[in-house]
């Protein structure tokens, strides 16, 4: 599978990737909003987890990499949700990127290539993205690529600990736009 935008190319994970991928995910800053840190054999299995669910059409997150040189800037795309939200949203998007390429508009830019895709290649009547409340970063992400928050669907994340500030979570979604 491979997504292109002006400046990306979103596409299937490589070997070659694991190096630079395990020092975005094993960035404290990057990672803040996430529990914990990735060891190399933590981001390889997510690596792994991401092979395998391009392979059986349960996610499809890809290798983020810059048309202008082939810099591996991290992560983006979708999967179905596998645990109860309120509002029971079935698709899920999401990214990671290197702190390095933060402001520069590539989160937007590859996550409205995977809205496009999930709503045209998958017919997704609609993606939600969710995220610590927390995250204000990611909440702008949210709404530059057109999603409004549902208050009523925000939850306490099961796999973030209770007292985590972590584990409250905001809902945002968007409708598939064709009728």
């Amino acid at each position: 599978m491979r997504l292109e935008t002006e400046r990306l190319i979103l596409r299937e994970w490589r070997d070659a990737d694991r190096p630079a991928f395990a020092a975005i995910v094993g960035d404290p800053h990057v990672m803040r909003y996430y529990p914990a840190t990735r060891t190399p054999a933590e981001a390889d299995a997510w690596i792994d987890k991401m092979i395998a669910g391009l392979s059986d059409g349960s996610a499809h997150f890809l290798a983020v990499e810059r048309r202008s040189d082939g810099a591996l800037l991290g992560l983006t795309g979708t999967a179905t949700i596998r645990f109860e939200i309120p509002t029971s949203p079935k698709l899920e998007i999401g990214w990671v990127l290197s702190q390095q390429y933060w402001g520069q508009g590539y989160a937007p830019e590859g996550a409205r290539a995977s809205l496009a895709h999930a709503f045209d290649a998958l017919g997704a009547p609609e993606v939600a993205a969710f995220t610590a409340r927390i995250n204000e970063p990611s909440q702008a992400v949210m709404k530059k690529i057109g999603m409004t928050r549902d208050p009523a669907a925000d939850f306490e994340h099961p796999s973030v600990p209770q007292g985590n500030p972590l584990r409250p979570h905001v809902l945002y979604r968007i409708a598939n736009p064709a009728p």
